[in-house]
């Protein structure tokens, strides 16, 4: 028989996938099983590409004309993922972080991830400057994009803008820096004003929570010592100054009574906070990332400088035989809430900016194409720790319900959108994570020799996004995805708990004491 030449045959299965994309109306997925958050079932899945939508989850046995039908027997069908933190095109430390929304969720869709949220910054001292910036980036996107607005300081303007973000924009988050000393971060009474101001609103505050202070005087202190390389970074910001700001902006929060997410929790001592935060019944989630749950801090000591660059974000990575294996219990436990990447990625040269200096040595590490593959061979597959449920909420359903898109988003159900992917969950189908293969700008992969799960198929806005290993999306594809404030799950019945803890605190209020009074003088 003749064979084909790799080039023809790669020719062949591109133009056979293009024409799948091209074809009919429908796609069916048949005979897999359906994972949700609250359930697990055999069931087709009926998409349409032309309403976006789901249209039913169940037998399917009138199949419309010119429909498309995977057979995914022995697959799992879960909610498109949702990455909560991203950092895509950004300016930072000199910088401009090298995936953009077109490498960027390519990247994301080769990795079953759907939507992601991406952290706007202030342009000019304007969050509204801030915000149209972003959305101009948005014009490249290949997959549904929603925005959290940074706020790095605290005058009337920013807090007039804040109510036009919220209710005309449709952001329902903010993120404020309690590190950065001298670029993003806020003083304590800027966040107190700042925490205030989001609850008024009805939006969800974010906290970086390093003490900044604390930071700045570990910077000099290993700068002093002659500490230069990639590991001073971790050196000069120990997890005890992740933990006191985490307890400190839990603290500040209850006190203002407004709900809270910290991102990016690194540190046993981070996590911790949020045990405490959670057990005195706060409104506090916790977001840990797919390198934390990962990789060890021992790699930024590698005498390779573009591989121990690589790894350094902040807060830093810590000890994965220590705080790692506190984050995946928390996890399971669900006093950490959900899994993101922190994506930021600055390539080798630029990278290379911090070669004498780790405090200019560009901060950010990857993860959108890596998150879902690499967080199921080492949580579901490896360890148990997460049931395939407790994944979909890890991964997608759980932010859908914080930044108030669930049920459209983070759910397999009729009438939820048709942002879905399929999982080999057998071990045989099982890959290593290459660079060379990778779909992100980056050139370089911190995950390399991971073993990931086979993402087979991934499907955005009811359309295929990646099958049979390629990328069928183009640029202008995704949409900006508005999300309303006053999210079920962080405000149902927050004013009547609020209203409870403040009684329960201060029980001689005037009116209590009046009361009391007349009570005594009846008797």
């Amino acid at each position: 028989s003749r064979v084909l030449s790799p080039a023809l045959a790669m020719f062949l299965r591109v133009g056979a996938t293009l024409a799948l994309a091209a074809a009919g109306e429908y796609i069916l997925l048949k005979g897999g099983t359906v994972v949700n958050e609250h359930e697990t079932r055999k069931a087709d899945v009926l998409v349409s590409s032309a309403t976006g939508k789901v249209v039913k989850v169940g037998e399917v046995t009138d199949i419309p004309a010119g429909t498309k039908t995977l057979d995914v027997t022995d697959k799992m069908v879960m909610p498109g993922g949702i990455d909560p933190h991203t950092h895509l095109e950004m300016p930072f430390m000199g910088q401009t972080a090298c995936d953009d929304y077109s490498s960027g969720h390519k990247a994301a869709l080769a990795g079953g991830t759907t939507m992601h949220i991406d952290f706007a910054l202030p342009v000019d001292g304007s969050l509204l400057k801030g915000y149209d910036v972003w959305r101009k980036k948005g014009e490249k996107a290949n997959m549904d994009y929603a925005f959290h607005m940074a706020v790095t300081a605290w005058n009337q303007q920013i807090s007039r803008e804040m109510d036009v973000i919220v209710n005309e924009k449709k952001v329902n988050s903010f993120k404020f820096f309690m590190a950065y000393k001298g670029a993003l971060m806020v003083n304590d009474e800027q966040l107190l004003e700042g925490f205030q101001r989001v609850l008024d609103l009805g939006a969800l505050a974010q906290v970086h929570a390093e003490n900044g202070d604390g930071v700045a005087f570990g910077q000099q202190k290993q700068i002093d010592a002659g500490c230069f390389q990639p590991h001073c970074h971790a050196l000069s910001r120990p997890a005890i100054l992740e933990g006191e700001a985490t307890n400190r902006a839990i603290q500040l929060s209850s006190f203002v009574g407004n709900p809270l997410y910290v991102v990016h929790v690194m540190s046993q001592e981070a996590a911790e906070a949020c045990r405490r935060g959670k057990e005195q019944g706060l409104r506090v989630w916790c977001e840990p990332t797919l390198a934390g749950l990962t990789k060890d801090e021992s790699e930024m000591w590698s005498d390779d400088f573009s591989w121990a660059a690589a790894h350094v974000m902040s807060p830093p990575i810590r000890k994965l035989n220590e705080d790692g294996q506190v984050l995946r219990k928390y996890l399971k436990s669900r006093i950490l809430d959900l899994v993101a990447t922190d994506h930021a990625v600055f390539n080798t040269t630029q990278k290379k900016a911090g070669a004498k200096d780790f405090r200019v040595l560009p901060n950010g590490i990857n993860g959108l194409e890596e998150r879902i593959p690499v967080l199921w061979a080492e949580l579901v597959h490896r360890t148990g720790l997460l049931t395939p449920q407790e994944f979909v909420r890890a991964t997608s359903s759980q932010a859908a319900k914080l930044f108030n898109v669930y049920p459209r988003k983070g759910l397999v159900a009729e009438g939820s959108d048709a942002d879905l992917f399929v999982l080999d969950p057998r071990p045989e189908s099982f890959e290593k994570v290459e660079a060379a293969k990778h779909h992100s700008a980056l050139d370089l992969n911190a995950f390399e020799g991971f073993t990931k799960a086979k993402v087979e198929t991934t499907i955005s806005r009811g359309k295929l996004a990646w099958h049979n290993n390629e990328i069928l999306t183009k640029d202008g594809d995704g949409r900006y995805i508005e999300t309303e404030p006053f999210a079920p799950l962080v405000y149902d019945g927050l004013v009547r708990e609020n209203s409870m803890r403040h009684q329960t605190e201060f029980p001689y209020t005037v009116a209590n004491t009046a009361a009391k009074r007349k009570a005594k003088s009846e008797l």
